[in-house]
């Protein structure tokens, strides 16, 4: 049988979502407690897998197994043994057709910045911090150049494992509430930490420091090195992948109209 999972974790004491051998990772521990619950070894395979001290609001993975097990065992048993910064939030069964990673048509991040000139105490697990006056409308603006089809190797890591640097930004939006500044940004892919790298450029012009215009040259300059820096970890969370209505997977996990949100 095969089940997707639904699961939300906060990043910040892991070295990431895939499995190592030298330290706790998201993965690691979920298949831990799976193959516990199933006495049988069960792995996953996720719809996009974060970097150490990025969190999840709605990772979704699939597992194959032959024990036989309701949603809801699965789900209570998983959260028994996972420790309390990761939570299982819905498991169903669904055909061996469904493929997690391959199966998403988009996927969509938000990074949250605390900008003010003291650290955050209350939320500095979840909130990056910059000291800087930001201007979010000037962010929202120039991120627009980023909206379609593009080569983003000016935002892709040297790591990167990706065959190709194409992806098709869906939306981007920027905005501020009293001292926060949230990004939201949905495309079909993403490169490893391009949503960071992202971020770390329009810091530099909400700042003032680079105009509106220098994120398009960027674009087609396809050069990492001129772009801005790779922002923190820590206001980074996965809000989830998108799928067709034909795999019947809850409405936050369904393809829905994209509605852009102004500045």
């Amino acid at each position: 049988m095969r089940y997707a999972l639904a699961l939300e974790y906060d990043g910040t004491d892991f070295l990431g979502w895939q499995r190592l051998s030298h330290g706790p990772t998201v993965q690691g521990l979920l298949e831990n407690a799976l193959s516990k619950i199933a006495d049988q070894r069960v792995e996953v395979v996720c719809a996009g897998r974060t970097d150490a001290g990025v969190h999840a609001a709605r990772q979704l993975v699939h597992f194959d197994t032959e024990a036989v097990r309701d949603p809801r065992g699965w789900l209570m048993g998983c959260n028994s043994q996972l420790p309390r910064a990761i939570a299982v939030i819905w498991v169903g069964q669904v055909t061996y057709e469904f493929h997690a990673r391959y199966a998403a048509r988009a996927r969509r991040y938000r990074y949250r910045l605390l900008n003010r000139w003291v650290r955050p105490g209350l939320q500095h697990r979840m909130l990056a911090w910059d000291r800087r006056p930001l201007d979010a409308g000037r962010m929202h603006a120039a991120a627009q150049h980023l909206v379609g089809e593009h080569d983003f190797s000016a935002f892709r890591t040297s790591q990167c494992q990706a065959k190709h640097p194409v992806r098709s930004l869906h939306a981007i939006s920027i905005g501020r509430e009293d001292d926060v500044v949230t990004v939201d940004i949905q495309a079909n892919a993403f490169l490893h930490h391009m949503v960071r790298n992202i971020v770390g450029s329009l810091l530099l012009v909400g700042c003032g420091e680079r105009a509106e215009g220098w994120i398009a040259e960027l674009i087609t300059g396809r050069d990492r090195t001129v772009a801005g820096p790779t922002a923190q970890a820590a206001g980074l969370t996965f809000l989830g992948p998108l799928y067709p209505e034909m795999w019947q997977l809850p409405g936050e996990f369904t393809l829905q109209p994209l509605i852009v949100a102004s500045a």
